[in-house]
């Protein structure tokens, strides 16, 4: 949820064509 809410906010104005991978944690433990 954070990260959508950072995305939704005025913050995120300089995000442009990022995937940002959103999963918990576990591409790290991967």
């Amino acid at each position: 949820a954070g990260a959508a809410l950072f995305l939704a906010s005025d913050a995120a104005s300089f995000v442009n064509g990022h995937v940002l991978t959103v999963d918990g944690g576990m591409s790290v433990q991967m």
